[in-house]
């Protein structure tokens, strides 16, 4: 008789993008307070997803270590600061992996470009100041990239770190395609009339779409 087939994994439970991405900071090996996890989330998710509120971190870490994904550790009276560190757990680990590997698709990424909605709206704004604001954007990118480059520089040669590499490498090359594409915004915004005009027969007021 054939031995029963061992029962499937559970499967993990139902928790926000926020809680996964915090227990993937703690997945990573060695202990991290919430703070610590705070300074690499701006180091590294920032750059590609998002960088949680620090409340939101320490909130997660709670409802990780209700879950028994995290665990926790209180520094001893040998510190000069109590400070408590996390760490993730077997259990989190697995769960971690099942969300990662999860066979439904990841979803589009999601584009929301404030500057964009501005030049949407480039009609009630001063041609002057448009433009200011797509080179404050240009050197505000520029910024960012330098900061990805430095990430990549630090992480290189560390063991462990290779897939987190990939992810800034992505980064990198995302934001340089974002310089190109904004410095052909201020090439378009340098090609409009001095008084934007109708096309022929479109009324005041209407939409400029197709059909």
């Amino acid at each position: 008789m054939a031995a029963p087939l061992p029962a499937p994994s559970p499967p993990p439970a139902p928790l926000p993008p926020t809680a996964w991405a915090v227990l993937g900071l703690l997945s990573f090996p060695g202990e991290r307070t919430g703070y610590e996890l705070k300074k690499w989330a701006d180091s590294s998710l920032r750059f590609f997803y998002w960088s949680p509120a620090i409340s939101q971190i320490y909130a997660e870490l709670r409802r990780l270590e209700a879950l028994g994904y995290a665990s926790s550790r209180r520094s001893g009276p040998e510190e000069p600061r109590a400070r408590r560190a996390y760490a993730i757990t077997d259990a989190g680990r697995e769960a971690l992996a099942d969300w990662a590997a999860g066979g439904q698709d990841a979803g589009p990424p999601v584009l929301k470009h404030p500057l964009l909605l501005r030049v949407w709206l480039g009609h009630l704004t001063d041609p002057a100041r448009l433009r200011a604001m797509v080179g404050e954007h240009i050197a505000h990118t520029q910024d960012e990239l330098t900061q990805v480059q430095g990430a990549l520089a630090h992480a290189q040669g560390v063991e462990g770190w290779a897939h987190p590499q990939i992810a800034l490498r992505w980064s990198a090359r995302h934001l340089e395609g974002e310089l190109e594409l904004a410095e052909a915004l201020l090439t378009d915004l340098d090609g409009l009339p001095e008084t934007p005009g109708e096309r022929p027969g479109q009324r005041p007021g209407d939409a400029p779409t197709h059909g």
